[in-house]
Parts: structure tokens; C-alpha cells; sequence
């Protein structure tokens, strides 16, 4: 089970507030602070991408640009034997390392 969501490249956090008996999300990955609820799943997902919208409609309205969560550089400190592994399993595959781990998060991460 996944707590997180995406849309247009945003990622949120989910969690569930008894109290208030409702969804609630924010925006993870940007300094801003954004957030969002619903009380099903369906009313979470469409306040989500609402907020996002939102975010970047209000952005571009006072010609800030908008926080980008992250920027696809991965930079990762392993050490030698694993390096080497990787380089190895990488060369079999025919592909470059950036290409074999890429692949090798996407699978991981379930995207």
C-alpha cells in the first residue's frame, strides 16, 4: 500500500487524520507549503491535482516559477565492489550504468 501520490511530475504525502476523519496530502519535494484533502480516495485525488493546478496557475499569475521536486540528477556514494557489480551487470545489459540503474530504480520504486 502506497502513501504517496503523483501528478505533472508532483509527489504528495498521504495520511489519514482520525480526527478530522478525512484524507490529507501535501505537496512533498518543494519548500512551499502546499496541501490538500478529501474524505475518499476519489475526492484525494482530485483535490491533489486541483492543488497542483492551483499551485501552478498562482505561480505563473505573480511570475514566480514554480519549485520543481526534484531535477533527475541522482548522485550516490556505494561502495567499490558494488560500483564494480553494477558496472559488470550494466556492460551485459548493453547499457550505460546511468541506464542499467535508472531502470534498476524505475523497477524498484514502481513507477
Amino acid at each position: 500500500m502506497s502513501n504517496s501520490m503523483v501528478y505533472e511530475g508532483y509527489a504528495a504525502r498521504i495520511e489519514f487524520s482520525s480526527e478530522d476523519e478525512c484524507f490529507i496530502g501535501h505537496i512533498a519535494g518543494i519548500k512551499d507549503v502546499v496541501g490538500f484533502h478529501g474524505e475518499t480516495v476519489s475526492e484525494l485525488k482530485t483535490a491533489f491535482e486541483e492543488a497542483v493546478n492551483d499551485y501552478l496557475e498562482t505561480c505563473h499569475a505573480v511570475g514566480k516559477t514554480p519549485q520543481k521536486p526534484y531535477s533527475g540528477k541522482l548522485m550516490l556514494r556505494i561502495r567499490p565492489e558494488i560500483h564494480a557489480a553494477v558496472a559488470t551487470a550494466a556492460e551485459l545489459s548493453g547499457q550505460s550504468i546511468n541506464q542499467w540503474a535508472s531502470e534498476a530504480l524505475n523497477r524498484e520504486a514502481c513507477l
